[in-house]
């Protein structure tokens, strides 16, 4: 997570809020205020103008390439370090802001810490990107592939990349573009050891006059210019830290009868831990002034915030942590971002999302210098049980809103809508475009969400409800090809669940699916290992339509790696058991299989044995289509064979079940094949004539 709004003077744009009606107090756990609102706080970046000039002059500094003689191959990097709370990402993105204009393929955006202080595994990290530049890559690709598809992608453009809170060179170096034309902005808080030619710009506190500024901003002239010693003073008691001092300036903000000397006391009065680094003293002092003035019920949702998905806080997530209403929960947010606590999420602006008036409750991060801070309070005052209990109900609130969001992809008079208009009113989405808005800008918080409750493994049912509800709100808005790399994620995590619960029912069908999502993705062996899975898992709780499916999925895999013996054998397996229990379709479609892959191992007569018995499955099934298609597969055996003549019969037959069907694609198809073998047959001219109507065709529906 990052600081950016606690960040190098930049400021954040929310008023800072007074009381409420007297209502809203009784039903909000809000902050204390003492009196009257104060005014708003102006947006805006105070001090760091010598280290941006710095950062813009590495921009334009020859580097090693070029004073070799080479261009260099890869996007240059500058790196902005220093301690969480020294305002780095506010910083990074003041420059970026001022580069803009000339990097017309605009900014991406991620963030290299999770939730818990733990690094972004790589491959999210490159999907991520990968979709903000409407590419996509295989689901389940392995990191040095997405990384690859990410460097192509990012070719020829030029764009600004900002890595935030990196934990090392390790993280970074993979997700460098190999365009020259691209510049990479890294926040760390050490160097980036590894990766060349890079000069860190090392922040400290902001000066004296900066600092000031920032109090300034927050608590208005009046306080400030009457005792502008004491200003500097606290300003100086802050260490110079943007964070330290927006907390401390919003404290006073709140306090509209307090003077600056009031706030220089209550900070030093704040109770420090004797081993507490001296660099650490002006933020922790900060952050605890603000979070003693919270009631208790405030003061414990912001604890439990630490435990939203992906960080990310909403006043669903908000209102279920701490079981108050979602009207409350959003207030309450509103006026932790006033007080610096919260950092606002930018609104949406992608071409489709809906007006703002149709996502009423704003999302908010926990700025990454103040997480550690919540998490050791949340250690200290929350018993386990009770965060359990909390994490519980907001995955519980996430799973009706999964559903909800699902419905609103139904027609206006499915069972699904007319369940959902029951629900209340905070859980229901307007539109269908304003669900799949949802879907889109929580979609890193719900998989993570899916993550937590896979590896919390105490929450009964809670985490497979959870994970089909996702998979189900994913396929209605995003179809199945779009959805495929989120599937795969969630796959696993099925997986991961079954199999530590004992569940072989569900850990097949995870098994099945995951080996059709590696199959289309090209990884065969992979899918091969899944289907066996699957298969052991369906035969040890006797579950015949998974079975049938594992059989005829490891014959296709075996199909695709080119070993038709093994793939004729497992469609045998697979056609046995279909026979068995009377599922014909399913049966003809594995006889023409069957016959396929032993034509290809040369043995034709029993190739065209199951052919025929196919092509009368069909028949008796009224299935022309399918009938046509494995008279083709006979043809094709006979070409195999040097068969010509008869393989013109059969796909002259094939041609007439094609018309009977009125399958044209099937009927152009055949009329090329039919004109192929006309030549091998040497009889050219009624080649041409069958060809000429092919191509007529493939003209009249080029569909």
């Amino acid at each position: 997570m990052t600081d950016q709004a606690v960040g190098g003077g930049h400021l954040a744009p929310e008023a800072v809020r007074g009381p409420g009606t007297a209502a809203q107090q009784r039903r909000t756990p809000g902050p204390r205020q003492d009196s009257a609102a104060p005014r708003p706080v102006a947006a805006g970046f105070a001090g760091r103008r010598r280290e941006i000039k710095a950062l813009r002059a590495d921009i334009r500094r020859a580097g090693l390439d070029t004073l070799s003689g080479r261009r260099g191959a890869r996007s240059r990097v500058l790196l902005i370090a220093g301690r969480p709370g020294s305002g780095r990402t506010a910083l990074a993105e003041e420059l970026l802001r001022e580069l803009a204009q000339d990097y017309p393929d605009g900014v991406l955006r991620a963030v290299l810490t999770g939730r818990g202080g733990e690094p972004v595994a790589t491959d999210r990290t490159a999907r991520d990107l990968l979709g903000a530049l409407g590419a996509g890559a295989p689901p389940g690709a392995p990191d040095d592939e997405l990384t690859e598809a990410l460097r192509g992608a990012l070719a020829g453009r030029r764009a600004l990349l900002l890595l935030d809170d990196a934990p090392g060179a390790e993280e970074v170096e993979p997700l460098i573009p190999d365009a020259p034309d691209c510049l990479v902005v890294v926040v760390s808080q050490g160097p980036l050891t590894g990766i060349p030619d890079v000069r860190p710009c090392a922040l400290g506190g902001l000066d004296a006059a900066a600092a000031v500024e920032v109090l300034y901003r927050y608590a208005g002239p009046t306080r400030i210019t009457v005792d502008p010693r004491t200003a500097d003073a606290v300003a100086e008691e802050c260490g110079g830290q943007p964070a330290a001092l927006i907390l401390a300036g919003a404290w006073l903000a709140a306090r509209p009868k307090s003077s600056v000397a009031d706030l220089r006391q209550a900070l030093q009065a704040v109770p420090v831990p004797p081993a507490l680094p001296t660099g650490d003293l002006p933020l922790y002092r900060a952050f605890h002034l603000t979070y003693a003035a919270l009631p208790r019920p405030a003061a414990r949702i912001l604890r439990l915030a630490t435990l939203a998905p992906d960080g990310l806080v909403d006043a669903h997530v908000a209102a279920a942590l701490g079981g108050c209403a979602v009207d409350a929960a959003a207030t309450l947010l509103q006026d932790f971002a006033a007080l610096g606590l919260l950092r606002p999420v930018p609104a949406d602006d992608a071409p489709g999302a809906p007006p703002a008036d149709d996502e009423p409750y704003p999302r908010y991060r926990l700025p990454g210098c103040l997480a550690p801070l919540a998490r050791e309070l949340l250690g200290e005052h929350e018993r386990p049980a009770d965060v359990q209990l909390a994490r519980a109900r907001m995955l519980e609130r996430t799973v009706r809103l999964l559903q909800s969001c699902r419905a609103a992809a139904e027609p206006a008079d499915s069972p699904a809508r007319r369940r959902a208009a029951g629900l209340p009113r905070a859980l229901r989405f307007p539109s269908r475009a304003a669900a799949a808005h949802w879907l889109r800008t929580r979609r890193g918080a719900l998989l993570d969400a899916a993550r937590i409750a896979v590896a919390d493994g105490q929450l009964d049912t809670l985490d497979r409800r959870l994970l089909a509800a996702l998979t189900r709100a994913l396929l209605a808005h995003h179809g199945p090809e779009a959805a495929a790399p989120d599937l795969y994620i969630l796959h696993r995590l099925v997986l991961e669940a079954a199999t530590r619960r004992g569940l072989p029912r569900e850990q097949g069908a995870a098994l099945l699916n995951l080996g059709d999502l590696d199959a289309q993705a090209g990884r065969t062996v992979q899918a091969l290992a899944r289907y066996r899975g699957a298969l052991e898992a369906a035969r040890a709780v006797r579950d015949p339509a998974a079975t049938g499916r594992a059989l005829e999925s490891l014959g296709d895999s075996y199909a695709e790696l080119g070993d038709w013996t093994r793939a004729a054998d497992w469609y045998g397996r697979a056609l046995e058991l279909r026979l068995a229990r009377g599922e014909r379709p399913d049966a003809a479609r594995l006889h023409g299989r069957i016959g396929t892959a032993l034509g290809f191992t040369g043995r034709y007569e029993q190739a065209l044995k199951e052919c025929r018995a196919a092509a009368r499955a069909h028949r008796r099934l009224g299935d022309l289509a399918g009938q046509a298609r494995v008279t083709a597969e006979a043809a094709r055996v006979h070409e195999y064979a040097g068969r010509p003549e008869e393989a013109l019969r059969s796909l002259l037959e094939a041609l007439g079940i094609a018309r009977e069907a009125s399958d044209v694609r099937a009927e152009t198809g055949f009329q090329l094949r039919i004109a192929d073998t006309l030549d091998v047959l040497g009889d050219p001219a009624a080649a041409r004539l069958h060809r000429a109507a092919g191509e007529r065709l493939r003209e009249e529906h080029p569909d």
